[in-house]
């Protein structure tokens, strides 16, 4: 083999290990210090799933969310308008209910994001049934489980105002 060969591959072997260095010291600041938090407004209008996916409705669907549309707008009186985050790294937040479902967890698309190392990616989630008029919650198979007033989640549970859920350190509030 020449000498060029031999230096290359050594130049090669070297850049391969550094870019092995630099991953893994990123991986451990990720770990360390957490992921970094954006602010979002509180009007997404994300319904979960998946965010490549295009957010333009259907033609068919379109008749149906006129009819859903006014039905959303009309809230009973008394009903609850906004989760407040009580305690965590997050507190003092306010996300207005508009009828869509909100994601709670650690990953970058849910609705509110949770930096709280006691959190799952996908950890709970909170949604309307259109039943019963009133926001029920759900634990979406999370590894530390999801606690409505110090009680275990095991089934989705309604939610009443004031209610207190815990996940980790995080507790959110349903407000009127």
């Amino acid at each position: 083999m020449s000498e060029l060969t031999l230096t290359v591959m050594r130049l090669g072997f070297l850049a391969v290990l550094w870019l092995f260095v630099i991953v893994a010291v990123q991986v451990i600041r990720s770990d360390l210090f957490g992921t970094k938090m954006t602010q979002r407004a509180a009007t997404t209008g994300r319904r979960g799933g998946n965010p490549n996916t295009a957010r333009q409705p259907s033609a068919a669907s379109a008749p149906q969310q006129r009819q859903q549309a006014p039905a959303q707008s009309r809230q009973r009186r008394g009903a609850p308008t906004h989760l407040v985050i009580t305690q965590g790294s997050l507190a003092g937040t306010t996300v207005a209910l508009q009828g869509q479902t909100i994601t709670l967890g650690r990953a970058h698309d849910s609705t509110i994001v949770l930096d709280d190392d006691y959190a799952s990616s996908r950890h709970a989630r909170i949604y309307p049934d259109q039943n019963a008029g009133a926001w029920v919650v759900e634990d979406t198979g999370s590894t530390n489980g999801t606690f409505l007033d110090n009680a275990r989640l095991t089934s989705p549970t309604p939610l009443q105002p004031g209610s207190a859920i815990r996940i980790g350190r995080t507790v959110i509030e349903l407000r009127k």
